[in-house]
C-alpha cells in the first residue's frame, strides 16, 4: 500500500510543481473590464458580428457607437439596436483605410473605454490569380484599418484609463485562418496572421496604461459576407473546409463580449478553435494558470494533432491536382 502511495506521488507530484510554477509566472494578471456607463466603439458595426455584439453591450448598459462605411446600413444598425435595447447608439461613416477619416470618427465619438477592432474583407484566391489590388485592399482594410483604428484611439483611451481607475481594453477580430494558413486563403491569412504579431507587441506597450489587449479568432461566421466570400472559394479551399464547423454572428458575439469582459488575450469561439489555440498558444500572453497548465500539457499531442491535420490537407490538394490533369 505504501509503495502504490509512494508511486502515485511521483507521478503527481511533477504535474502540481508545474501548477505551482504557472500560478506565479503567468503574466498578464487577471482583470474583469466593465461595460456599465462606459464607452464602446465597434468597428464593422453595421452588420453581421459587429451588430450582435454593439446589441449584446448595450444590453449590458454601455453607451454604445458603431462604425462603418455604408451611412444607411449605419442607420439600420441603429435601429436594430434601439428595437433590441432601448438604447440609442451613436454612429460614425468612415473608410478604416483612410487614416484621416478615422481619426476625425474618433475625434467625434469622444474618448472610449473599449474599442473593438471588428471590420474586415475576405477574397478568396489562389495567389496566383488573384490581382495586386485585391491583395492590397485585403491588407488595407484588415491589417492597415486596425492599424488606423489603434492609433486614433489610443492617446485619449490611456488618459481615461489614468484618470477614471479603471482597466480599458481593445479587442481585435481576427480569424482562424489567422492562426493556420490555408490553401486559397494567402492575402487574407497573412492579413489576419499580422493581427497576433499586433496585439502581442501592444500588450507589452499598453499594460502599464491599464489596457487589455483581446484577439478573438472566430470560425465560418453566417454574415451577409460569407455568402459571397463562398461563391469565390477555390475548388480545393471548399474541400478542405468542408469539415469545419461554423457558427452564427450572435454565438460569435457571446464569446467575444464574454472573452473581452475577462481579459482573455485569445479567445477561441468553438471546439477546433480551443485546439488551435492550444496548438499555436507558442510566446503569446496568458492570464489563466489553468489554462496555461492545459496548454503546456497540451502542446505536444496537439503538434501531432496538427500534422495529422496537414496530412489530410496535403492528400486533399494532390487528389484534386491529380484529378485535373488526367
Amino acid at each position: 500500500m505504501a509503495s502504490l502511495f509512494f508511486l502515485f506521488f511521483l507521478f503527481i507530484l511533477p504535474f502540481v510543481v508545474v501548477l505551482l510554477i504557472l500560478t506565479v509566472i503567468v503574466r498578464p494578471r487577471p482583470v474583469r473590464i466593465p461595460l456599465k456607463g462606459r464607452h464602446v466603439l465597434i468597428s464593422g458595426g453595421s452588420s453581421g458580428i459587429g451588430l450582435a455584439l454593439a446589441r449584446r453591450v448595450a444590453a449590458e448598459g454601455a453607451r454604445v457607437s458603431i462604425l462603418a462605411r455604408d451611412p444607411d446600413r449605419l442607420r439600420d444598425a441603429c435601429d436594430a439596436i434601439r428595437l433590441a435595447t432601448g438604447v440609442e447608439a451613436a454612429a460614425f461613416a468612415a473608410d478604416v483605410r483612410d487614416p484621416e477619416e478615422v481619426a476625425h470618427a474618433l475625434e467625434a465619438a469622444g474618448h472610449v473605454d473599449v474599442l473593438v477592432c471588428n471590420h474586415g474583407v475576405f477574397l478568396p484566391q489562389d495567389l496566383d490569380r488573384q490581382s495586386l489590388e485585391e491583395i492590397r485592399f485585403t491588407v488595407e482594410v484588415n491589417l492597415m484599418g486596425t492599424f488606423h483604428l489603434i492609433k486614433a484611439a489610443l492617446p485619449a483611451m490611456k488618459q481615461r484609463a489614468k484618470e477614471s481607475g479603471l482597466p480599458a481594453s481593445i479587442a481585435i477580430m481576427s480569424s482562424q485562418a489567422g492562426q493556420v494558413g490555408v490553401y486559397g486563403y494567402t492575402a487574407y491569412s497573412a492579413s489576419k496572421f499580422g493581427l497576433r504579431g499586433l496585439a502581442e507587441a501592444l500588450q507589452h506597450e499598453v499594460i502599464a496604461d491599464n489596457i487589455h489587449i483581446t484577439l478573438i479568432f472566430p470560425p465560418d461566421t453566417e454574415t451577409p459576407g460569407l455568402a459571397e466570400e463562398r461563391k469565390r472559394r477555390p475548388d480545393v479551399t471548399k474541400m478542405i473546409v468542408a469539415s469545419s464547423g461554423g457558427m452564427n454572428a450572435d454565438d460569435v458575439a457571446q464569446k467575444a463580449l464574454h472573452g473581452l469582459k475577462s481579459a482573455q488575450f485569445v479567445v477561441p469561439c468553438n471546439f477546433e478553435g480551443t485546439m488551435l489555440s492550444i496548438a499555436t498558444a507558442g510566446l503569446s500572453p496568458q492570464r489563466s494558470y489553468l489554462m496555461a497548465f492545459v496548454e503546456v500539457l497540451g502542446a505536444g499531442f496537439m503538434r501531432f494533432l496538427g500534422l495529422c491535420f496537414q496530412w489530410n490537407w496535403f492528400n486533399i490538394i494532390d487528389k484534386w491536382y491529380t484529378k485535373k490533369s488526367t
